[in-house]
């Protein structure tokens, strides 16, 4: 794994994280925008692998399908989940009230779990985190 790709990686892991927390709080739309971010940069990672990085969602979400599960290196089920979370995130930021349930967020952060969980499978696991107040630096 790349230094761009683990950097990738944590801030899916720690979109998946943040997700779980707005989760527990009751902040469900944000919650599932989190958890649609933490695949998207898991995606990321992963089409970095070919060579590829995308900013654009549209492009990102269509390049996955493309490079990703054409080629056989995810499932398409992962494609989907990745495409209703990026549609969910667009009803949950920007129409008004409340849309999701508590179930429907968990369903979200479940989807996130297992993008990530292939995306490391492929890509190998985060390396253990260093504590660099550890490090003498004198």
């Amino acid at each position: 794994m790349t230094a761009a790709q683990e950097e990738m990686m944590k801030k899916a892991r720690e979109s998946l994280s943040a997700s779980g927390h707005l989760a527990a709080g009751g902040y469900y739309d944000f919650a599932v925008a989190r958890a649609y971010y933490a695949m998207f940069y898991a995606a990321q990672a992963l089409l970095m692998e070919q060579g590829r990085t995308f900013s654009q969602h549209g492009s990102l979400l269509s390049a996955v399908g493309q490079y990703l599960v054409k080629t056989g290196m995810i499932p398409a089920h992962l494609h989907r989940n990745l495409i209703n979370a990026y549609n969910a995130r667009i009803e949950g930021d920007y129409e008004p009230g409340g849309k999701f349930t508590e179930q429907d967020t968990a369903l979200r952060i479940a989807h996130a779990e297992e993008f990530i969980a292939v995306a490391e499978e492929k890509l190998g696991p985060l390396p253990p985190a260093s504590n660099e107040a550890d490090t003498d630096k004198s």
